[in-house]
């Protein structure tokens, strides 16, 4: 089961432009900047221009800041992001959307107590932020506080009945405990709100180690239908198909998935284990041997190659 918070990072929320003013005269750099549609090198690009610009000062400038901040860190430049950040700090010590993307810095770099402070700014100086409550929860979870993650997406939640994220985030805390019933509620509110490939696949995940396995394996076609690219999809339904007996569909589902991510030595080791249960050994072989390529003294590959004669 993932339940490891700091790969959410790439779903969290980052508040971006909820206290910036706006201006009808803000300019395509201005807009691009602040945003929600801009990707990384776009918003870094746009705020760069405003800040070079010098036409902006107070909350607008630090905006310009907090959003080039947020390009910075989703791009990992970290120490670049916290110099932007601590300068929206600086330009206004009110402005709560700094300290919760410079939060979410200090989560990057694993410091949690640091983080879980910027939250407790942001949350002082905007209790209605949802986003700083759901990331303060991401830290406290991190920290192996469970009950006050949990208590921190309750509260992203009452803020936001319409946050998938913290469903989610929620959902993964649930799991952590073993609450197969919170957790599969949480999840299937978030495929609700935001149906697409990590939505099911996190249901899905719940379903396999509750061992309901028809309806994981359902969730997982569901990934397969919204990110037929995505190799994560088939994998996962390939592995659930071995667990069952459908040695041809399992084959089948992890031929696509190295089609789409041809690294991935897991795939390569269990379409060998197909191709073993379905008597084509020489082919078995050269999957296992290839895992064993990609990752030296796996366990599994060698003990198959061994029980075929070919170690």
């Amino acid at each position: 089961m993932r339940v490891l918070l700091s790969l959410m990072a790439l779903l969290a929320m980052l508040a971006l432009t909820a206290t910036v003013p706006a201006a009808a005269e803000g300019g395509p750099a201005w807009e691009a900047c602040v945003g929600l549609s801009s990707t990384p090198d776009e918003r870094v690009k746009a705020c760069s221009t405003v800040i070079d610009s010098n036409g902006e000062t107070g909350r607008r400038l630090a905006g310009a800041y907090c959003n080039r901040g947020h390009g910075l860190t989703e791009k990992r430049e970290l120490d670049a992001a916290l110099s932007d950040l601590d300068e929206a700090v600086r330009l206004d010590p009110t402005y709560a959307c700094a300290y919760n993307n410079r939060g979410r810095v200090y989560s990057f770099k694993h410091n949690y107590d640091r983080a879980i402070a910027e939250y407790d700014e942001a949350i002082k100086l905007d209790p209605s932020m949802a986003s700083a409550y759901s990331n303060r929860g991401e830290s406290r979870y991190n920290k192996g506080d469970l009950d006050g993650a949990i208590a921190d997406f309750d509260a992203a939640i009452k803020r936001n009945p319409n946050y998938a994220t913290a469903y989610a985030n929620r959902g993964y805390v649930y799991a952590r405990k073993h609450d197969t019933a919170h957790a599969l509620a949480d999840f299937s509110m978030r495929i609700k709100l935001a149906p697409d490939l990590l939505a099911y696949i996190d249901r899905g995940n719940v379903y396999r180690d509750s061992e309901q396995l028809d309806r994981a394996a359902a969730d997982y076609g569901e990934a397969i239908r919204v990110a037929p690219t995505d190799a994560r999809g088939w994998r996962n339904r390939g592995m659930i198909r071995l667990y069952l007996g459908d040695n041809k569909g399992g084959l089948a589902d992890y031929d696509k998935a190295l089609q789409y991510d041809p690294a991935d030595v897991f795939s390569w080791n269990n379409r060998g284990q197909a191709k073993m249960r379905l008597g084509d050994v020489k082919g078995a072989i050269a999957d296992f041997r290839k895992a064993l390529e990609l990752k030296p003294g796996l366990q599994t590959a060698q003990d198959s190659l061994r029980k075929l004669g070919a170690l």
